[in-house]
């Protein structure tokens, strides 16, 4: 089994570094600055769900705007439109990713279009099959889950941002590929610093430099000896005679890291806030656990942790009746989409018992999450532990104005909860 992580959980750094990647990069998505952009969304919506807008319409004048970005823009505002964009790739490619996430995570499914992208996806699909998840489940989910929920569980207060949803998709993903474990809070880092390229380029192109030695080491290793852990998997999977090269491997899991990390963290946090302020409802999933899938898909809907992706149209096109140009960018605003009131009915409201219809926050088409599965599983556990063990959990009594923020990534900053002091987990 990979080697695990619940003993030493990777940290926030203090204030007193000089540099923390992790609140600059919530500083650029707009998380103090923009509380709710779906307002917004909904207006740009209303008025016709695929038009010509400026990005700053979308993100707003107090996100920071890197000055190579382009900012003429055509937005994928509703289901519909967004869907048909997502599961047409001879329209619409992902090639575009190669110009800013290439940089760093090198050629990776992200980028690919079928039937490259089919080969690849196929390959990879071998790390998260049923029974490869159930293990990881039983042998790291749960034990890192529970190992953060001992350190607080007698104290009867937490931040559960900060001592539980921040640092268990991490320990999870690192744990998955087999980082040693003094290398956790490094990969961290590096992961957040890689996908903070597009606003420092020099540290995310160092990032992805180091991640590449540390799995360069880690596959090294498994090629000689095989273990139960993820690079193992990628380095010997094989279809057809085809087997994935170094190279291919370490895009992967770079482009896994920041999307094992940043998405759950925040897709939990999400849910978390969604309970607690809603109260009643929290309580009927601790009455009925038959309801937790439920709840767990209404809480991507809500919110879900990315906002937005993007396409670029492969020729003249056109979508929900407006004309798209050769080489037109498209934002697919994901949160734009699962807000859709002609598809859901009272899209702002958290409301785990509204009939469930499929939601974007894993997109769609042929760039599905790959780790939806994963995520889906790793949040059940979470939130299973925290309903095991944290009774008569609530919102912290002196917590002040604890808010969803961000515009690309959303999710809180904190999370201060007070519960009823329960004995460790034996």
């Amino acid at each position: 089994m990979a080697e695990q992580h619940p003993a030493a959980p990777p940290q926030i750094p203090s204030h007193k570094d000089k540099y923390d990647p992790f609140e600059e990069f919530n500083r650029v998505q707009g998380r103090s600055a923009v509380r709710n952009p779906y307002p917004q969304f909904e207006q740009l919506r209303s008025r016709c769900p695929v038009q010509k807008i400026d990005l700053r319409q979308l993100l707003g004048n107090e996100v920071p705007i890197p000055p190579d970005v382009v900012l003429e823009v055509y937005a994928a505002l509703n289901h519909e439109a967004a869907s048909e964009v997502l599961r047409d790739s001879n329209r619409f490619t992902s090639r575009g990713y190669a110009m800013s996430m290439g940089q760093v995570f090198g050629h990776s499914i992200l980028e690919m279009d079928p039937p490259e992208h089919t080969r690849y996806r196929a390959l990879l699909q071998h790390a998260f099959t049923k029974r490869a998840l159930d293990r990881w489940e039983r042998d790291l989910v749960g034990p890192v889950v529970h190992g953060l929920i001992d350190r607080f569980v007698e104290r009867g207060s937490a931040d559960l941002v900060r001592e539980l949803t921040f640092p268990f998709p991490v320990a999870v993903i690192a744990g998955m590929i087999g980082v040693p474990k003094d290398q956790l809070d490094n990969f961290h880092r590096w992961a957040v610093e890689l996908i903070s390229v597009q606003f420092a380029r020099e540290r995310g192109v160092a990032a992805s430099e180091k991640l590449g030695n540390l799995f360069a080491q880690i596959l090294a290793d498994r090629r000689r000896q095989p273990r139960d852990d993820l690079t193992s998997v990628l380095a010997h999977a094989e279809i057809d005679g085809s087997k994935l090269n170094d190279e291919d491997i370490f895009a992967f899991l770079r482009l896994l890291a920041p999307a094992g990390a940043e998405t759950t963290y925040r897709s939990s946090s999400n849910l978390f806030l969604a309970l607690l302020t809603h109260p009643s409802q929290f309580e009927a999933l601790r009455r009925d656990r038959s309801l937790i899938p439920q709840a767990i898909d209404e809480g991507l809907r809500w919110e879900c942790p990315l906002t937005g992706i993007m396409r670029i149209a492969t020729a003249e096109t056109e979508v929900a009746g407006t004309k798209l140009p050769a080489g037109a960018l498209v934002n697919v605003n994901l949160g734009a989409a699962n807000h859709d009131d002609s598809r859901y009915e009272n899209p702002e409201c958290f409301d785990i018992f509204r009939p469930r219809k499929q939601h974007l926050a894993f997109a769609h088409g042929p760039h599905t999450c790959l780790g939806m599965h994963l995520a889906l599983m790793e949040t059940r556990v979470v939130l299973e532990a925290v309903m095991d063990r944290l009774p008569n959990l609530r919102l912290h009594p002196e917590a002040v104005d604890v808010h969803i923020g961000g515009v690309i990534f959303r999710s809180p900053s904190e999370l201060p909860v007070a519960f009823d002091a329960g004995r460790v987990r034996a």
